[in-house]
């Protein structure tokens, strides 16, 4: 493959800062919520999880594009992040299973980047100044164009966007040999996800966001997963009807990210935007029942209100994170309903939490 000529690329922040890099990806301009990934590995993976819709990523391993893209390692149909921002980009790979390069993935789905700039400088500001809202361009470095490109990105507090990543329409998945019906509403669900029910023996059939839960009660289901997903959780108000719904027939429900906010939302336990967020490979977890830590794969902006779920007589915390103690997971007391923030399915990624799966299907063999 001919070696590209990189355009010059500037990416500007809303509080002014830009800084100046080469172009990768297609020639043009995107915008969205700046946000970083600490994870060494798997940037196919994090590129195409609903989860990071309307963001642009900051990876921060130094080399991305060196082992090129597979479909085998895709979480969805799609990439799903507005912009990449990295310090060494790759247009070759030397993986010999890989399908083509990142560059060539990137310009088929349009994705705006720009490499080539000091991603530990810009990291560890973004740290201390929170995440922002940004925009890339390796077409134009016109101040003024750029400004009102960056004005027209919303911002993502109050943001619905379940409705731009899950399915349009209803579909089932299912294992040789079929134990339980889950019925999964889709609010950005990641392909991992289903391949950890499905290899435990149950038949999906999988909802669009906003399917009320009468028409997902219909199929008689044995219990109920709430997705991950991109936005703010407290705008995602349909869901929270029907998890609501759910809660009131006591069937068995798991939620991951998203879903673990949307439990928190219909006990009437409010969420919050953090500084940042988690979002990386190596976050430390503590699950409060059994006294076991895990290393666990997290990507979430918003969180549950601590606080809130103190006070609450029916919701108990189940896990805590050990660097910054905020909530990862909750149960419902006396319902066979439980939550985490992060993703157990991760791939790549550790695999001390995939044990949840397995709860899930404890809870399916008592109730059915």
């Amino acid at each position: 493959m001919k070696k590209q000529i990189h355009n010059e690329a500037i990416l500007l922040l809303e509080d002014g800062t830009f800084y100046k890099g080469k172009s990768l990806g297609l020639i043009g301009t995107t915008g969205g919520e700046l946000c970083f990934n600490t994870g060494m590995t798997g940037y196919q993976e994090i590129f195409t999880d609903p989860s990071y819709y309307g963001q642009i990523v900051i990876t921060t391993v130094s080399h991305v594009g060196n082992y090129g893209v597979q479909h085998e390692e895709v979480e969805s149909d799609n990439i799903q992040i507005k912009g990449l921002v990295c310090k060494e980009f790759s247009e070759f790979f030397s993986r010999n299973t890989a399908e083509g390069s990142l560059q060539q993935y990137f310009e088929k789905a349009g994705i705006v980047g720009i490499c080539e700039i000091d991603t530990r400088a810009l990291v560890r500001y973004i740290r201390d100044k929170g995440a922002m809202n940004a925009v890339i361009s390796s077409e134009t470095s016109d101040p003024e164009v750029l400004k009102q490109k960056l004005a027209a990105v919303p911002s993502m507090k109050g943001l619905e966007l379940s409705s731009h990543v899950s399915t349009g329409q209803v579909y089932e998945v299912k294992p040789e040999e079929t134990k339980f019906r889950v019925a999964v509403l889709d609010l950005g669900i990641k392909k991992n996800i289903i391949n950890n029910l499905v290899s435990r023996g149950c038949e999906l059939r999988v909802y669009p966001y906003n399917t009320p839960f009468e028409e997902m009660e219909k199929w008689n289901p044995d219990g109920y997963f709430i997705s991950n997903g991109p936005g703010d959780p407290a705008a995602t108000t349909e869901a929270v009807e029907s998890v609501k719904k759910i809660l009131s027939k006591s069937k068995p429900m798991f939620g991951i990210c998203l879903g673990h906010q949307m439990l928190a939302q219909a006990n009437g336990i409010p969420t919050y935007k953090m500084h940042n967020g988690h979002r990386g490979l190596n976050h430390p977890v503590k699950n409060l029942i059994t006294g076991r830590s895990e290393i666990t794969s997290q990507n979430h902006g918003f969180v549950v209100d601590a606080a809130a779920i103190a006070s609450h007589p029916e919701v108990e915390v189940t896990h805590i994170n050990l660097n910054d103690n905020s909530i990862e997971g909750i149960r419902v007391k006396g319902k066979p309903a439980f939550s985490v923030q992060y993703h157990p399915e991760s791939s790549p990624g550790p695999h001390d939490s995939e044990y949840l799966f397995d709860d899930f299907i404890k809870l399916l063999e008592q109730y059915k």
